[in-house]
């Protein structure tokens, strides 16, 4: 082996290298940064979802404070729509890259369908206050 020569390793005959030691790590990445934001805009929304069913089951009966769950629920789905939409933003990578990404947009569409449940209930609420 001369000095300018790059000097290989080689495992010994018989003997195999693990196969941990032939993994690459990347640079900076460490692969599902963008998870946490798309998670939290997740929990956002099912809340929302879980208020406007409540509310538009208390709407339906015409008991108990229907309308504050009502604007609640819409509040908290509006607050999911917007996380969801700043983790999209924020999600540099594609679906299944663990960006984010595919997460943020559930999280919207989940978001959305607690704003579809609340708004009905609210509806109701106005018209049942006497």
């Amino acid at each position: 082996m001369t000095a300018d020569s790059a000097p290989t390793h080689t495992a010994p005959t018989g003997l195999a290298a693990p196969a941990a030691a032939n993994v690459m790590v990347a640079d900076g990445d460490d692969g599902g940064s963008g998870r946490g934001p798309s998670l939290a805009a997740l929990v956002v929304a099912v809340i929302s979802v879980v208020l406007g069913v409540r509310a538009l089951r208390a709407a339906g009966r015409g008991a108990g404070n229907a309308r504050g769950g009502a604007v609640a629920g819409v509040v908290v789905a509006l607050a999911g729509v917007v996380l969801g939409a700043v983790a999209l933003a924020s999600a540099d990578g594609g679906v299944g890259s663990g960006s984010g990404r595919g997460g943020s947009v559930v999280a919207m569409v989940v978001a959305l369908a607690g704003v579809v449940l609340g708004a009905p209930a609210l509806a109701r609420s106005r018209r049942v206050v006497a």
